[in-house]
């Protein structure tokens, strides 16, 4: 473990970044299992997180709003998840902002669609980050109570750390992958079937 300690505080927090700011649950579960462990700080996981899915989803509302129409065009497998989106902003427009990143299949898409509509930059800004700082500290806090209860279960974990990241990268992996399939069946459906 000696030798994954360093790389875990050297690169932590801007793994957590990225991996929010592109997608993120995973990473953001993950890294709080390394702040359970002592290796990051918990309240700057939840704050780097909230800051990555903020600009990831700033960056996808503007590519919404000046290239959406033309990228569902090209990509009508989006199509179905984008109507789904406006019909959410077309009842709750603020829930739908705050929201839209915890449904399943609209974490990136989403944002898109309400870059789309007529939602004013600063409005969806503000809700966005409300939104992420939820979404953040809801996942960040999953990881860190999910380490902390198999600790209170077994016991201190430090002999099999190494062992317990390991399977904790895997069954991520495996999880990405079993998302990604799912997500990619789903879009060759037709809008009927991706319901």
């Amino acid at each position: 473990m000696h030798h994954l300690a360093p790389l875990i505080t050297e690169h932590g927090y801007w793994v957590t970044f990225v991996g929010a700011l592109l997608e993120g649950e995973t990473i953001l579960a993950l890294a709080g299992l390394t702040a359970q462990r002592g290796y990051l700080h918990l309240p700057l996981l939840m704050a780097v997180g909230a800051i990555g899915g903020f600009v990831g989803d700033q960056i996808y509302f503007a590519i919404g709003r000046r290239a959406g129409t033309r990228l569902l065009a090209r990509f009508p497998r989006f199509q179905p998840r984008a109507a789904r989106v406006t019909a959410m902003i077309e009842r709750h427009p603020e829930l739908a902002i705050i929201g839209v990143r915890f449904v399943y299949g609209l974490r990136t898409v989403g944002p898109a669609a309400i870059g789309m509509s007529s939602i004013a930059w600063w409005h969806f800004s503000v809700l966005n980050a409300v939104g992420a700082a939820i979404w953040s500290v809801c996942w960040v806090g999953a990881g860190y109570l999910t380490s902390e209860t198999v600790e209170m279960m077994f016991g201190n974990l430090h002999h099999v750390e190494r062992v317990l990241f390991a399977v904790a990268a895997i069954v991520a992996l495996v999880a990405s992958i079993v998302l990604h399939w799912q997500r990619r069946r789903n879009a060759s459906r037709g809008p009927l079937d991706n319901r």
